[in-house]
């Protein structure tokens, strides 16, 4: 007689619980999901999570030498306000300053 969906997916859990096995979810952003996607293109995988886990084994036997300059973040953009609007933005505040001062 054939195991029920019920069956299987017991022995499956079973089976996961046995060896240790933990689930790791993953959000991205749409252009994270667009890497991952060329990437498994380029090397013909067709699974996330074996990607995914190979990435990390393969990234890992690099040592932290190795592994350590690829995992620093990307480098964030700074903005510097220029000095004319500097200088507008303080007029605002100061004029807006006296108009509260004089309503009161």
């Amino acid at each position: 007689m054939a195991k029920s969906n019920a069956d299987r997916s017991a022995k499956a859990a079973a089976k996961r619980k046995e060896r240790g096995e933990e689930e790791i979810r993953l959000h991205c952003l749409p252009g994270t999901r667009q890497a991952l996607a060329e990437l498994m293109t380029w090397s013909g995988i067709e699974e996330q999570g074996e990607a995914i886990t190979l990435m990390i084994h393969h990234l890992h036997s690099l040592g932290p030498g190795g592994a350590l300059p690829l995992l620093e973040p990307p480098p964030r953009h700074e903005y510097a306000i220029p000095e004319n609007v500097s200088r507008k933005l303080k007029l605002a505040h100061d004029r807006e300053a006296l108009r509260i001062v004089h309503y009161e």
